[in-house]
């Protein structure tokens, strides 16, 4: 009996196991939690920029992006922090808005549709996550995440997404953004995710590391052999780590193409996209340049029907 629930366990949990790793940013056993709303504002995150002004001019990402991720016995915890080449106005306009955040979101190779909706209790945005294939939305997760604008002002702006449920025992999940101004014309930009773990969550995860995730690494330099080559983190954090770059280059080659014909934009955000990630192959490397590109394009037409 033992055996056969082991068994089941490992069937059930790695279906969805691309669920659980795209979403994997903060892991706080004890609850998510961020600053106070009322110290939401842009001199703390503008201290943050001068504070990692040093990491963003010189690191192995070959663009302005600090990259952090910790872990203790109790969370586990992954961010971003980045300066896009951007004036705040725009990074505003395109962010700030949950109609636009489904066309950031479906450049992830895990989301499968996306659809913003206005509810009576405000805007939902409902995401589908599932395998790195085209495959019907039955078979892909659902989470809806309700959108909420917490502050904006002309420097700054912080928006929240939130989902109750998830799979595997997860719950509790927050997406949170937050932006800033620089006296240079561009911007500083911050992305943080929290979710929290059942026992079926933490286990599932186990299951993940010791099979299909086992030689995946992150971006963080544990050691560096004496023949010059670096060890990448593994582990929990090491998925953290993807899914943070995955985020952020799916946000920049959004980005890339606002100043396109419109017809001509989501050609070149899923060109980006690929393009960006496979500058890391070693850490994002999923499948190839035209097997994704015909994935998305068919995901993108089906996202435009309500479902």
């Amino acid at each position: 009996m033992r055996m056969r629930f082991s068994q089941a366990f490992k069937a059930g949990s790695l279906q969805w196991m691309p669920i659980l790793v795209l979403v994997c940013g903060v892991w706080l056993a004890s609850g998510a939690s961020f600053a106070a709303e009322s110290d939401m504002s842009v001199e703390p995150l503008r201290a943050k920029y001068t504070e990692l002004s040093e990491q963003l001019r010189d690191n192995p990402f070959q663009r302005a992006l600090y990259l952090d991720s910790s872990q203790s016995s109790t969370d586990l915890k992954g961010e971003i922090y980045a300066v896009v080449d951007y004036p705040f106005d725009i990074v505003n306009g395109a962010l700030n808005n949950p109609a636009h955040w489904c066309d950031v979101l479906i450049l992830h190779i895990n989301v499968k549709y996306c659809n913003a909706s206005r509810r009576a209790d405000g805007t939902v945005l409902s995401v589908n996550i599932g395998r790195k294939y085209h495959q019907p939305l039955e078979d892909a997760y659902r989470l809806d995440f309700n959108y909420r604008a917490v502050v904006t002002t002309p420097e700054y702006f912080a928006l929240e997404l939130n989902a109750d449920d998830g799979p595997l025992s997860t719950h509790d999940y927050r997406i949170w953004i937050e932006a800033a101004s620089l006296d240079d014309g561009r911007t500083f930009l911050h992305v943080t995710y929290a979710y929290e773990f059942g026992l079926i969550g933490r286990l599932a995860m186990q299951v993940y590391l010791a099979t299909i995730g086992k030689d995946k690494v992150g971006f963080t330099v544990t050691e560096t052999l004496p023949d010059g080559h670096p060890v990448y983190i593994r582990g929990v954090r090491g998925v953290v780590e993807r899914n943070t770059m995955r985020y952020y280059l799916a946000i920049d080659a959004y980005f890339d193409a606002l100043t396109t014909s419109p017809e001509d934009q989501l050609e070149q955000r899923l060109q980006k996209w690929y393009r960006s990630a496979d500058q890391y192959a070693r850490q994002l490397h999923e499948v190839e340049r035209d097997d994704y590109l015909d994935m998305k394009r068919r995901e993108y037409q089906r996202q435009q029907v309500a479902q």
